[in-house]
């Protein structure tokens, strides 16, 4: 099975209306939980690593990593940069192989933004691989970069369709009311469906993408609380609204704080029970398993569970995606 770019998945997900999960990684343990719960549901999966996971693993270990989860899966993989800052973190993740990036330029004006993309489309098509990029301010933190809530805008339907001819961007992330992190509503959550439905509109047949989209499971909530965290008044988006959104030309979904939360749970629980452990692997254990039903979840409320040989089918019709 090939490491493919996104552009297959993407083809497939608009036309049937449906999303992929788009899971950030952060070593073996989630590499092998999202892509063994993947090929349990007959789903595409993105793996994706922003610059402080770079960091930390390590380009040649993702790398790796990933290739030993290609070789060992019947499902489709991509391998996302997420939230690349600047030209020169996206190109180097391009060099690195992977087959999809993510640039982030939302912070900066309409103009510089498109700019930015623009530049990064240029170097990432001339090596085959597709480019997101992101226009509104989706608040919170993630990948070292971070919006106040005071200053996330929503995505004007107008500009984006302007950003997205200008700067020639593969697909798009829309701020329609989702926001980074395990804190993303103080009162009831509410996304701004008529603004992705206007988007959709004026964008037909182009792929949007949905950050800042984890659900923060209260159950997982509780069970850290319950074994020491302090996680009081984390909430995230209900499943329901991410269903819907995918729904609404939203073709991938990215997921992050649902994944951590769920290992931190279940580390502490496993730590509060054994109190003489002193294997990684134990404790590491509980976390993975705890994570992959969880990404199997995900899957379902998705709607991307059973899309594998739609996906590539369209893959071989297309001739493959080889990087150039």
């Amino acid at each position: 099975m090939p490491l493919m770019t996104t552009r297959a998945m993407y083809d497939v997900a608009y036309r049937q209306g449906f999303a992929i999960g788009a899971f950030n990684i952060n070593g073996i343990e989630s590499v092998k939980a999202v892509t063994e719960a993947a090929a349990e549901m007959d789903s595409p999966v993105i793996l994706q690593a922003c610059i402080l996971a770079r960091r930390q693993m390590g380009d040649a270990y993702i790398r790796k990593l990933i290739e030993a989860a290609v070789e060992t899966s019947s499902v489709p993989i991509a391998l996302n940069l997420d939230h690349g800052e600047d030209f020169e973190v996206c190109k180097s993740a391009v060099d690195a192989g992977f087959t999809s990036v993510m640039v982030d330029g939302s912070r900066f004006s309409l103009a510089d933004n498109i700019a930015l993309t623009r530049r990064v489309v240029e170097y990432a098509h001339s090596k085959g691989v597709p480019v997101e990029a992101e226009l509104g301010k989706i608040g919170g933190a993630e990948g070292g970069l971070e919006i106040a809530a005071k200053k996330a805008t929503l995505t004007d339907p107008a500009q984006a369709v302007e950003f997205v001819r200008e700067s020639g961007c593969d697909s798009l992330a829309v701020a329609i009311g989702t926001a980074h992190g395990a804190y993303k509503f103080t009162g009831e959550p509410a996304l701004d469906f008529d603004r992705l439905a206007a988007i959709k509109k004026a964008l037909p047949g182009f792929p949007l993408v949905l950050h800042g989209a984890s659900s923060v499971p209260q159950e997982y909530v509780a069970l850290a609380n319950e074994f020491g965290a302090a996680f009081g008044g984390a909430r995230g988006v209900p499943e329901d609204m991410i269903t819907r959104a995918a729904s609404i030309g939203v073709c991938k979904v990215n997921i992050n704080t649902d994944l951590c939360i769920t290992m931190v749970a279940n580390i502490r629980k496993f730590f509060a029970e054994n109190l003489q452990t002193v294997e990684p692997r134990d404790y590491l254990a509980p976390g993975r398993a705890a994570v992959k039903a969880l990404v199997k979840e995900k899957i379902s409320v998705l709607g991307s569970a059973g899309k594998a040989p739609a996906i590539l089918a369209r893959f071989a019709e297309i001739g493959g995606e080889k990087r150039r």
